[in-house]
């Protein structure tokens, strides 16, 4: 028997949305599903967490800003946890991500944590959010 319960609207519908909303680079509906102090756990760095919708805007825009054709699976759950396979492209390379997300009580997304393959266009989004991200001097 599986420990992975069948999608339920309950659990899946930040998700969902979430989903929707990053395919097509809507940050404001993307935020919409994150609880107000969500973090992200980054997939590039062992000790780096983005938390709250102030910086999560920033780095959610640069993301999602340099994909092109991003593509979501079903969601599959256990308990308040949903996890979605993505694929996209940047730079003409593809580029997959296995997304684990946890729900809050009332539904709301607290925590997203990215599992990025493969190796080489990894290195090119993250050469491309260094560039995007870099504080700018005037």
């Amino acid at each position: 028997m599986s420990t992975v319960d069948s999608p339920t609207e309950t659990h899946t519908h930040a998700v969902e949305r979430y989903c929707a909303a990053s395919s097509a680079n809507d940050l404001d509906g993307m935020l919409a599903t994150l609880a107000p102090d969500a973090e992200l756990i980054s997939p590039l760095s062992a000790t780096a967490v983005i938390r709250g919708k102030d910086d999560l805007r920033v780095l959610l825009g640069a993301i999602y800003s340099s994909l092109e054709g991003l593509r979501w699976g079903a969601p599959l759950t256990n308990g308040s946890t949903v996890i979605t396979v993505g694929s996209s492209r940047i730079y003409g390379l593809r580029i997959d991500d296995a997304m684990v997300f946890e729900l809050g009580p009332e539904g709301s997304i607290v925590r997203i944590r990215p599992h990025l393959r493969p190796w080489l266009a990894t290195t090119v989004l993250a050469l491309v959010l260094g560039i995007k991200l870099a504080p700018t001097t005037t």
